[in-house]
């Protein structure tokens, strides 16, 4: 029987393999890129927000998955 340790490292594994097939919609180069929108002025942190959520509701409709749902099967 696995620990709770070991289960929540194979979820980020999980996660990091998703994200190295191109398989995540809001991975972290995603994220990263709105970040560094948001620290270069461009948009404001409420405007990131609002395009990570919609970029998670479009993950379905394109095919992809969200972190959190590949960490919840992981």
């Amino acid at each position: 029987m696995r620990t709770r340790y070991e289960a929540s490292i194979d979820k980020r594994r999980a996660v990091k393999k998703a994200e190295d097939d191109g398989v995540i919609a809001d991975s972290l180069d995603v994220r990263m890129a709105l970040m560094a929108r948001v620290r270069s002025g461009e948009i404001t942190i409420e405007e990131c927000q609002s395009e990570l959520a919609k970029i998670k509701r479009q993950a379905k409709r394109n095919g992809l998955k969200t972190r959190s749902q590949v960490y919840r099967a992981g």
